[in-house]
């Protein structure tokens, strides 16, 4: 428990910020068993203490002081309280916030201001959450290791600070499994917070994109700095699946998703997205699967031929095309118009997002991008369908790294690693094998806690549905989680 939390009235054991879950913070700062000024102060306190991480590139403490203060006065006056009221986040520094910088983690728009919040978050603070950052992530959000080598500074693993949180949502992970806040917003172009989710011993989801309009669950167009409008989305992020299922239904105003049962449900493990894993995570991926045959769960074994080979064909050839249009178009919405896209490229400071600029600016994926989308893309989605109706499973169960968290390149930002003492293989590549197929096919996506490695370092496992079936999706993971268990926290 944390020293100096206030009860204001009822229970003298009100819950400790510091590691409960969402709504048991928010239960008791509407019941005043909690004031939510005790809270702010908590998690404050908790930010300060473990600054070393980097996983905060701003801090909103007093204006986060004052929405808690306003929060307690307006429950004692007995009026009522919005939905989310003491419910602190963090939101990653792509996110717009009008009224707190947008930084995207990169020089030229340090102190940057957007004239707009995107559409998600203002649900959120619509009703009630308070912004208690703005969270470190990869250099404008091209990589997946978050060692951010401009101003913002590598993000560091609560579970080993000389690893890699995963990226690019890094911050926003790190901060929740080191008890800064229980949960926020990240995005998702190709695992960005399914990949530090996994890292770092949290719960990321990734919405439905499918196609865009309808099929798209998020809308923040012009909201976010984008690489890719047909992949990128805002995604949350938790410390369980019911914290990512309250934002969610906020977000999307739609019921809460609840846990179901896993007796009969068939989930298929795809051959390819079991191949290669490190052993440590393979250790930990096959105790789930017993855990989860234990719980009911029927585990199909299946495979999803031209699954690597037609991703290739879609990746970068629209992650490093569309930024062309899409940069400049999220500027203007913004009311950013003093910087441009040269600008900002000429001042990134991280080597390998420094290669992905070059490669943006010379068009080499250009030529590539009309089949990408309109042949190559279109089979993949056709190869998912299949999958799921062939093999009559509900969702596909993977590891959603090959890896653990592996030690951060300070040099380049990313480079290579290492699998099962292998030759050194793309850092970039191999954490994403497993996430970036889905996200080409615009299904969403969902990293649970799965335990342990050997190490001390934690594992993710990844439920990937159809379009459309996030709230079922869910549902799943809730059942997951439970029978999984849930990951220690770090020892900070």
């Amino acid at each position: 428990m944390v020293t100096g939390l206030s009860a204001c009235g009822g229970s003298d054991d009100p819950p400790d910020p510091l590691t409960a879950s969402s709504s048991d913070v928010l239960e008791a700062v509407q019941r005043g068993t909690l004031s939510a000024e005790a809270c702010a102060t908590a998690l404050i306190a908790r930010a300060k203490q473990q600054a070393d991480l980097n996983s905060l590139i701003f801090l909103n403490e007093a204006a986060a002081l004052a929405a808690a203060r306003q929060i307690d006065l307006d429950r004692q006056a007995g009026k009522p309280l919005k939905p989310l009221a003491g419910l602190f986040i963090v939101v990653k520094d792509n996110i717009n916030t009008a009224d707190m910088p947008t930084t995207s983690g990169t020089p030229a728009l340090q102190g940057a201001r957007p004239s707009t919040t995107a559409p998600s978050l203002k649900r959120l603070t619509d009703a009630g959450a308070i912004v208690l950052a703005k969270a470190n992530l990869h250099e404008l959000a091209f990589g997946i290791t978050s060692t951010n080598l401009s101003f913002a500074k590598p993000v560091k693993n609560p579970y080993d600070k000389a690893r890699i949180p995963g990226g690019s949502s890094g911050g926003t992970a790190a901060a929740i499994a080191a008890g800064i806040v229980s949960c926020g917003l990240g995005t998702d172009t190709g695992g960005s917070t399914r990949v530090p989710a996994a890292l770092c011993g949290v719960v990321g989801l990734r919405p439905s994109v499918g196609n865009g309009g309808t099929q798209r669950r998020y809308t923040d167009t012009n909201a976010v700095m984008p690489i890719s409008h047909t992949r990128d989305t805002v995604g949350p992020l938790g410390r369980t699946v019911a914290d990512v299922a309250l934002l969610d239904s906020v977000i999307t105003q739609t019921p809460q998703a609840r846990i179901t049962s896993l007796q009969g449900v068939r989930l298929g493990l795809p051959a390819a997205l079991w191949a290669g894993l490190d052993t440590s995570v393979a250790s930990v991926a096959q105790a789930a699967k017993a855990k989860l045959t234990a719980a009911g769960a029927v585990l199909v074994e299946m495979d999803i031929p031209g699954l690597f080979a037609t991703n290739d064909l879609i990746s970068f050839q629209v992650a490093l095309h569309e930024p062309l249009a899409d940069i400049p178009a999220y500027l203007a919405a913004s009311g950013l118009t003093s910087q441009s896209m040269a600008s900002i490229a000429a001042a990134i400071a991280s080597p390998d997002v420094q290669g992905a600029f070059a490669a943006i600016q010379a068009d080499v994926f250009g030529p590539a991008y009309p089949d990408a989308i309109n042949i190559h893309r279109p089979l993949l989605q056709k190869l998912y369908a299949d999958a799921f109706a062939q093999n009559k499973v509900e969702a596909l169960l993977f590891p959603t790294t090959l890896l653990a968290a592996t030690p951060m390149d300070l040099e380049k930002g990313s480079g290579t690693v290492s699998v099962n003492g292998g030759p050194p293989v793309d850092t970039f590549g191999t954490y994403i094998r497993n996430t970036d197929p889905g996200s080409n096919a615009g299904l969403p996506g969902l990293s649970v806690p799965a335990g342990l490695n050997a190490a001390g370092l934690p594992v993710g496992m990844e439920l990937d549905g159809p379009v459309g079936s996030d709230q079922r999706l869910l549902s799943l993971g809730l059942a997951l989680e439970a029978a999984l268990g849930r990951v220690p926290a770090p020892k900070l």
